[in-house]
């Protein structure tokens, strides 16, 4: 088996099909076409297996984040599993807030089934609030994959013990209280901003500093330039587990078992909410290729190293997949877009 290649850039080119794979992730036939992609324009009986290349995954942030962890699990299934022998490389294409990836990801690499993109809640609403020139209708939806809660940190010297601590200060003085999180318009500042409707404070005096993954916002936290954060548990458990953060509470409805701290809601504050994280590949790939992705993903699903990713992780297990996770993005671009400008962030 080939080993994976994790790496911060990405290095193979992309690959140009004109040949419809089969549902199969064995076999297919070639049925003719015209690019580069060595198909047997005459319909013959040519016959090539899927993937013929490594699967590159683009993570949208700097390495560290939850978008750079998912693409790196999945890339680690997909090989450790057995489910390709190719091998898979991740590479990261971080700014604005998911959207330049975003761009490069549909520019880039039409037509090539190799190619997947981790996408989620937060890049839904970093869409709606940018200039960007395109959207998740410019994807091919391939997989829902995992839940996630966020959690409330603040380094372990942190004057703030317990949430309500933390919340007093937040509603005594909201500008005082820096608030570090992810990009814009995602999850992060979605729960913050409900944390301060719940103690009356106008979104507008929320101090908040946006970061575009967890290997700028870790450092942040711990340097004291944010009074505490708000972000995916993952992303903080490290540094938690060593002592160097103190994990005040979490966003999930229920306690979360192995976790040492309460849900919001326990600590008071009606608040929960969510974050989701999936797969797309690039516009243009031919419907027989939609689904042996799709196919190759469910595989990597069933994996024992997936399963282990979504334990380590404590990652809630969230599978749909092919048109239904296109309608489910569908759905959540609307409440997205009411959320965000019910809470004045968006005009």
């Amino acid at each position: 088996m080939t080993i994976s290649k994790f790496s911060w850039s990405r290095h193979a080119q992309s690959v140009r099909w004109g040949v419809p794979l089969a549902v199969s992730l064995l076999v297919l036939t070639g049925c003719g076409g015209d690019s580069g992609g060595g198909g047997d324009s005459g319909g013959g009986d040519a016959a090539e297996e899927y993937p013929t290349a490594a699967i590159e995954i683009m993570a949208p942030a700097d390495p560290g984040g939850g978008y750079d962890q998912t693409a790196r699990s999945i890339g680690r299934a997909l090989d450790e599993g057995g489910v390709i022998d190719t091998g898979a490389e991740v590479y990261n294409v971080p700014g604005a807030s998911g959207t330049a990836g975003l761009t490069q990801f549909v520019g880039e690499n039409a037509g090539d089934p190799h190619q997947l993109m981790v996408i989620g809640k937060i890049l839904v609403g970093a869409i709606e609030q940018t200039d960007s020139q395109v959207s998740l209708e410019d994807v091919t939806p391939i997989a829902r994959l995992t839940a996630e809660y966020d959690a409330i940190v603040v380094p372990t010297d942190s004057e703030y013990e317990t949430l309500e601590q933390l919340m007093d200060a937040f509603e005594a003085d909201p500008g005082a209280v820096a608030w570090g999180g992810g990009s814009v318009g995602g999850v992060d500042q979605i729960l913050v901003a409900q944390l301060a409707d719940a103690v009356g404070i106008d979104p507008a005096e929320i101090n908040y500093i946006p970061y575009s993954g967890g290997g700028e916002l870790t450092p942040a936290i711990l340097s004291g330039d944010v009074t505490a954060a708000a972000s995916g548990l993952a992303e903080f458990q490290d540094q938690i587990d060593a002592g160097e953060m103190r994990l005040l509470a979490v966003s999930s409805e229920e306690p979360i078992e192995g976790i040492d701290a309460p849900t919001i809601i326990d600590a008071g504050y009606d608040v929960s909410i969510a974050n989701w994280r999936g797969v797309v590949a690039p516009p243009e790939i031919s419907d027989e290729q939609r689904e042996a992705v799709v196919a190759m993903i469910e595989e990597m699903h069933d994996t024992p190293e997936w399963q282990e990713a979504l334990e380590t992780n404590n990652w809630e297990d969230f599978l749909l997949t092919g048109e239904e996770f296109g309608e489910y993005i569908g759905s959540e671009k609307e409440n997205i877009t009411k959320t965000l400008t019910d809470l004045g962030i968006l005009g």
